[in-house]
């Protein structure tokens, strides 16, 4: 599972601290719109997931490395790749980047749950749009 998956994100003010550097917990954030855009690319809505599904993806496990700071107005780049994918969970490789600067590198597990919140496989036809 090589596909990496590229979207972006603009630093705004809300996004710093009071150094002006972005708060070490957004890049949390900024991984996790990640996450949802790449969903959307692959034609999964979250809503429709869950409602015809009942499968929803959770946060189970994050370890960050943070390498280099961002700043206000800066561009970073997000990136995803699937490290292993499951049966019910997804251990993806984040990293976030200011041109050819990394400034962040995330292992990021996510589990499948139904909305009473138990382990479930993740739904078929969204495994195979992953695989792809």
């Amino acid at each position: 599972m090589s596909s990496v998956f590229t979207w972006e994100v603009r630093v705004y003010y809300e996004d710093t601290d009071a150094g002006g550097i972005v708060y070490y917990a957004n890049y949390l954030k900024f991984f996790e719109r990640a996450r949802t855009e790449w969903l959307r690319a692959l034609g999964v809505n979250q809503d429709i997931l869950l409602r015809e599904h009942d499968a929803m993806f959770v946060v189970k496990n994050v370890s960050a490395d943070y390498h280099a700071p961002a700043r206000l107005d800066d561009v970073i780049k997000l990136t995803l790749r699937i490290e292993k994918l499951g049966r019910a969970s997804i251990q993806f490789v984040q990293e976030a980047w200011c041109g050819e600067r990394l400034l962040n590198t995330a292992h990021v597990k996510v589990g499948c749950v139904d909305s009473a919140l138990r382990p479930r496989a993740v739904p078929d036809a969204v495994a195979v749009r992953m695989r792809a």
